[in-house]
């Protein structure tokens, strides 16, 4: 399908105002966990930025650190090609740190999967996941975050960091294509 093609295609499912709130209550949620400690924030490139930026802003720990990761295993299709592939790893050793990978929506798990074992092989201090949109109904893996933004249908979604093709993440707000 051509980008003209799902442009006109796309429909509102989670509006700005929703979002920001959200992300609000998983900040505090994640500030009262880590009271005190340090985060290593893992940004899942390129989906979770702005989610990532919005997130870690709310965060009032002074010990918090980003780093960032590049996986993909969509290429430009609508669904998961079940190939993954690490482009870009992180710069930052994580033995011994408290990592908090944030993504921007985990649909079968597989890519979750894949990265937490990599991830666990590093002796990180603590390991957990934030993901902005929780697809559960495609679950192949079982990868169970610690924090969930939303919980949603099997939709393919764009904007807020979410992409066809490259195109429509800076939507301010998620957007399903109307198949």
């Amino acid at each position: 399908m051509e980008v003209d093609e799902v442009k006109d295609k796309i429909k509102v499912l989670i509006e700005k105002e929703k979002l920001e709130k959200r992300i609000e209550e998983l900040a505090t949620e994640i500030q009262k966990d880590y009271l005190g400690e340090d985060i290593l924030v893992i940004c899942i490139l390129k989906g979770s930025l702005y989610f990532t930026v919005d997130l870690t802003k709310k965060i009032n720990n002074y010990k918090l650190e980003i780093d960032f990761m590049r996986i993909s295993s969509y290429g430009d299709e609508l669904t998961s090609s079940g190939k993954i592939n690490i482009i870009k790893d992180l710069e930052t050793d994580i033995n011994g740190r408290n990592v908090l990978v944030v993504e921007d929506i985990i649909d079968t798990g597989n890519t979750l999967y894949y990265l937490k074992d990599i991830l666990e092989k590093r002796n990180p201090r603590s390991l957990k996941i934030c993901t902005l949109l929780d697809k559960k109904s495609r679950r192949i893996k079982n990868v169970v975050p610690e924090y969930i933004g939303f919980e949603i249908e099997d939709k393919f979604v764009v904007g807020y960091g979410l992409d066809y093709k490259d195109c429509f993440r800076n939507l301010p707000f998620i957007g399903y294509v109307d198949i």
